[in-house]
């Protein structure tokens, strides 16, 4: 609920000298209510590469630092293939399933080899290309000994040619075989072939393999001594799918189908992805997907502490791919930098997919938030302070001179003085006449002038005479109530009419909800909000608990509404659990009447207020609530007839009596609150509550 408000990204990478640095800040403006906004930082690639890090300027936390890993460092893959006899039919393109499966996460570059070796990519892709010059030979090869991923596909071409055939081709993972293939060089079977599963050893094991992937031809492999060492994949007859040499620091891998869809489904399906992923973790670029990192081990490498900064990770043990990446952040797997092989990866407090969404609290909660407590100004005490010890001050030299005595007596004399004025019975008429014809603009009745010498409860009368007896039977029973077991002796209830009534001189107002009330004219609204003012309080009852709460659009709640739009009503919140009305004679946690709707509604407690430290409730002092409102149908829980009878029933079975002992206390609760206000809320009573309570 915060206004609009700034936020600054910062971008943290090293200089050429290693040093850490600023690279780029840009600023995020949030609007009200807004929860994610788009922010780009537009840098030159040489700096992209250096970033490490993005953070919030200003706050020192874990949770607002977003490690990069390598995912911003992108692969330069250069694809190669042997002419353009297919241009126009992409998808027959030997490139165009390669290209969509690196485009995400790598530079791609196209064009010959002599042209593409000397810009040093990550990753050379040969698409059915059998023959190279010599000096294009000796550079790939040179490339690859010096750690270059060599990535071969067979094709036409090449089944149809002699490569690798007689002797092993350095640029080739095996021998292939001369024999037993059909027309373009690839052998025929009588169905489609399946995968096998993937071997441990295998760099793609752990990942799933679709059912409906089927390779239909490929090029076989002359079957050698160190032939299984380099099979990585197969097909389900054990036929050689995927190869894989290592050369210097280098590998040539080789797929025995074709890129394209002609000799198998491979590259339609997302296995193809994950099987590229995997076999270019080695070389430095962006954060693999979950899928492709099944089945590898990653080590800490750097940790984010929880103010925010990177720091060693010692004695650390590897994770498990699966466990890094989907299970939640713990003493374990811990936010930070982890690393396998030449790959990288970033696991941080705040995942890319997170949605932030405004906290729902349950009515009752008490929230407190991380600041400090407000300062209370000591300007006041200390000059009070000041002027006492003054005033001693002159008392003493007084004392000292022998004038103390005739200077008190002076002082009493001058205090008494002050205080007398002329008077006239003139006056006091005048007064009384004002009192009894003037207040509230209204005619003050004789049962009004009675009130005013014997504390009395009233209720709003509505015009609907059943509602009114109760509400006039309901106020009787809690009078007995009130006579019985406290110290108030209340005299017999009275029903108003707000037009025409006074109500200054009635502490207590249950007023009943009914759809067809009329509503109070301006007159009478004014009288209800001086009355409020007051210090009255008005006992709204929709009496509707049975089939609606607070708020609900039942007729006697829209009734409320409608009423309630005149009337002064500060804000409310729902009863908390320390609020004084809970223990103003008895100790409650539940209102119930008739009916046991839990939502009681009063005025809000100020928000700077908060509970002493070792305290049960909060310290409210002052004031008591103007309002409250419910649904439970109180008056009918209290209502007794003329021989002190309970008119209605209530609850089920054995639980009648205690909820209507529960209503019954309540309503003394009730009365206790507006004569008393917040007494019991003075810490001095404390440790009777406590007691009371069993804590």
């Amino acid at each position: 609920n915060r206004m609009d408000q700034s936020v600054t990204i910062r971008a943290h990478g090293t200089d050429p000298n290693g040093r850490s640095q600023i690279i780029s800040t840009v600023t995020a403006e949030f609007t009200e209510g807004a929860t994610r906004i788009p922010v780009q930082i537009s840098l030159p690639a040489e700096l992209r590469e250096r970033v490490s890090l993005f953070d919030i300027g200003g706050q020192t936390s874990a949770a607002a630092v977003s490690l990069t890993g390598n995912s911003l460092l992108r692969r330069e893959v250069a694809l190669i293939s042997e002419g353009a006899d297919r241009e126009g039919l992409e998808l027959l393109s030997p490139l165009h399933f390669i290209a969509k499966a690196y485009a995400p996460s790598a530079e791609l570059l196209s064009g010959d080899l002599t042209t593409l070796l000397p810009a040093n990519p990550d990753l050379v892709v040969l698409a059915d290309i059998a023959k190279l010059s010599k000096t294009e030979e000796t550079a790939l090869g040179q490339w690859v000994a010096e750690g270059g991923l060599l990535l071969r596909f067979a094709g036409p071409r090449l089944a149809a040619s002699d490569l690798s055939r007689s002797a092993e081709h350095p640029l080739m993972p095996v021998r292939l075989r001369a024999g037993g293939r059909t027309v373009g060089g690839a052998m025929s079977w009588g169905a489609p072939k399946s995968l096998a599963a993937f071997s441990p050893n295998s760099p793609f094991f752990g990942l799933e393999i679709p059912d409906d992937v089927r390779v239909s031809a490929q090029v076989l492999a002359q079957p050698d001594p160190s032939l299984s060492q380099r099979v990585i994949a197969m097909l389900a007859d054990g036929t050689p799918l995927v190869t894989r040499k290592q050369s210097g620091k280098g590998q040539i891998v080789l797929f025995h189908v074709t890129a394209n869809a002609e000799w198998s489904s491979l590259p339609l399906s997302g296995l193809f992805v994950q099987m590229l992923e995997r076999l270019s973790q080695s070389v430095a670029g962006s954060q693999p997907d979950t899928a492709s990192l099944q089945g590898t081990i990653w080590q800490p490498s750097q940790m984010l502490s929880a103010q925010g900064q990177l720091e060693p990770a010692t004695r650390l043990a590897g994770i498990a791919a699966e466990k890094l990446f989907d299970a939640p952040l713990s003493a374990e797997i811990r936010p930070g930098l982890y690393t396998h092989a030449k790959e990288q990866v970033a696991r941080n407090v705040i995942a890319t997919d997170s949605r932030f969404l405004p906290a729902v609290w349950p009515n009752g909660t008490n929230l407190r938030g991380l600041s400090d407590r407000s300062e209370r100004p000591l300007g006041g005490w200390c000059l009070m302070l000041s002027l006492l010890i003054l005033l001693v001050d002159v008392l003493a030299t007084l004392s000292l001179s022998g004038r103390l005595v005739s200077t008190a007596a002076v002082l009493c004399l001058l205090a008494t003085l002050s205080n007398i004025r002329p008077a006239s019975a003139q006056d006091d008429t005048a007064t009384h006449e004002q009192t009894r014809d003037g207040l509230e603009g209204a005619v003050v009745s004789e049962k009004a002038w009675q009130a005013s010498s014997q504390l009395t409860l009233a209720y709003v009368v509505t015009g609907n005479r059943q509602v009114d007896s109760i509400s006039k039977a309901g106020l009787d029973g809690l009078s007995q109530t009130l006579f019985a077991r406290t110290s108030v002796e209340p005299a017999a209830p009275v029903g108003l009419d707000l037009e025409r009534d006074t109500l200054t001189f009635y502490p207590l107002l249950y007023w009943p909800m009914t759809a067809d009330q009329p509503t109070p004219s301006s007159k009478a609204y004014r009288k209800i909000n001086g009355f409020l003012k007051s210090g009255g309080m008005i006992v709204f009852d929709t009496r509707d608990g049975d089939i609606a709460g607070f708020g609900t659009s039942s007729p006697n709640a829209l009734k409320l509404q409608k009423i309630t739009y005149g009337i002064d009503i500060p804000a409310l919140e729902p009863m908390p659990q320390d609020h004084v009305l809970t223990r103003a004679f008895y100790l409650l946690q539940d209102f119930p009447g008739r009916y046991t709707q839990p939502d009681i509604w009063l005025e809000a407690a100020p928000q700077a207020i908060e509970k002493a430290e070792g305290m049960p409730f909060r310290n409210l002092n002052d004031g008591v609530s103007p309002v409250v409102i419910g649904a439970n149908d109180w008056a009918a829980a209290w209502a007794v007839d003329a021989q002190g009878r309970q008119m209605f029933p209530i609850g089920r079975n054995a639980s009648q009596s205690r909820q209507r002992e529960l209503a019954y206390r309540f309503g003394v609760n009730l009365v206790m609150h507006v004569l008393t206000g917040n007494y019991k809320s003075d810490q001095v009573h404390v440790p009777a509550l406590l007691d009371r309570l069993g804590q």
